[in-house]
């Protein structure tokens, strides 16, 4: 029976957790978000890695409210919209028109996802590949909840528990070419695609040039597509507004989500190469796949709006002034704090690991107590790998970021007190 008064079930959280008021936000501005409780606390994720510009950013809801008022409730199912034509071209265009075509509008990140592996897996069969079905992820890798980006998510989250099929799914390890090679030696003729996060959003590893430059040469020697999830590094998390952008070729296929209207409307997007979209253009052929809420007049009034807000604001040009100031901030917590074993990601984009009173990497189990105890000490920080995630706001001002460093180094050593009395 629900308890009462907790008819709520939010996500990942455990039951005992459940109907907190520590835990319950109620209303958020700028970089600072107010929980039922009553306290007011620092952002240090961008809302769970949405909110590039900050909450409430008045351009945005402006457009939203617009076209709520407008139009309502228009869709791209068996229909276009205006607004998706718009929103489509904007992509295309802020992604690089030479290379890029199509958009695809999603709702989520792992939907988003899903759709990508329809697309490539029917792109081989009009090009005369039918047996090219396989999908390569990473070891580590986040790709979403969904049945298909669940399949792809490259760390155990209970893919066996719930069923998953993972019969036509193979991973690798990021940031080692050798065994890419060796996995495209034996199955390269049947990989539909390899997918990867710029930056492997559970750990914050960005891969690395080589890794990059290998799996460009593979694409060219085996023909496989290649798909870039940017759910989390699009929109200038890491710098540009997409990672790939400074690769020395791009992607197959771009999914973008999270900053794409910064957090204000369930939205994503496939960004799709004029060479995939054109097998489907020449053989006449429908992509299998629909979402009610997909490309809505509020959704994509929202994506013009973030993108025209992000170029008012050169958040290309905050997004590297502020990922310098971690760079110089991280250091010293890594110099002068005895939890931190080191500090991993690029950008705005970063990762935190720590140790435990043995030296040895921290236990996952320990995680959370550290991100409650950063809580306490004023500032939001994610789960990580071992330790915890900062994703700042572009909109950072330098006295926030040291406000965010306080509040990590107070927590830590809280922490490190609770764990030596416990």
């Amino acid at each position: 029976m629900t308890p009462a008064g907790r008819p709520l079930w939010p996500a990942l959280l455990p039951p005992d957790s459940h109907g907190s008021d520590e835990l319950c936000t109620v209303s958020a501005k700028g970089v600072r978000v107010r929980f039922a409780d009553g306290r007011e606390l620092l952002c240090g994720t961008s809302g769970l890695w949405n909110t590039n510009l900050g909450y409430g950013n008045e351009a945005i809801a402006e457009a939203s409210a617009q076209a709520l008022r407008e139009a309502s409730y228009l869709n791209v199912f068996r229909y276009e919209n205006v607004y998706a034509r718009e929103a489509a071209a904007a992509l295309v265009e802020l992604c690089g028109p030479e290379h890029y075509g199509r958009a695809i509008f999603s709702t989520s990140g792992g939907a988003a996802n899903d759709a990508t592996t329809k697309v490539v897996r029917q792109y081989h069969a009009l090009t005369g590949a039918a047996q090219r079905k396989i999908v390569v992820g990473l070891l580590g890798s986040y790709h979403g909840l969904t049945f298909g980006g669940f399949a792809l998510t490259g760390e155990d989250l209970g893919q066996r528990l719930y069923g998953v099929d993972q019969r036509l799914t193979r991973h690798v390890p990021p940031n080692e070419p050798a065994e890419l090679e060796r996995l495209m030696s034996r199955l390269g003729g049947q990989v539909a695609a390899v997918v990867v996060e710029p930056v492997l959003g559970s750990g914050a590893i960005p891969l690395t040039d080589e890794y990059v430059a290998t799996l460009l040469r593979l694409r060219r020697e085996h023909g496989f597509l290649l798909v870039a999830d940017e759910v989390a590094t699009g929109f200038c998390r890491t710098g540009s507004f997409f990672a790939t952008q400074e690769w020395p070729e791009p992607p197959d296929l771009l999914i973008t989500s999270k900053g794409l209207t910064n957090g204000t409307s369930a939205a994503a997007a496939v960004v799709v190469s004029h060479e995939v979209a054109s097998a489907f253009t020449d053989a006449g052929a429908v992509l299998a796949h629909g979402e009610t809420q997909a490309g809505t007049p509020v959704t994509c009034a929202a994506i013009l709006a973030t993108i025209k807000e992000m170029r008012r604001l050169d958040a290309e040009g905050m997004s590297r002034r502020l990922s310098a100031l971690l760079d110089v901030e991280l250091a010293a917590l890594e110099s002068d704090h005895p939890l931190v074993a080191g500090t991993v990601g690029r950008g705005c984009f970063r990762s935190i690991r720590l140790r435990g009173s043995d030296g040895a990497p921290l236990p996952q189990a320990e995680v959370p107590a550290v991100v409650a105890a950063i809580r306490r000490a004023g500032a939001i920080v994610h789960y990580g790998v071992n330790g915890v995630q900062l994703f700042p706001a572009l909109t950072y001002t330098e006295a926030d970021l040291r406000e965010l460093m306080e509040c990590v180094r107070k927590g830590l050593s809280a922490y490190a007190v609770q764990a030596v009395g416990a």
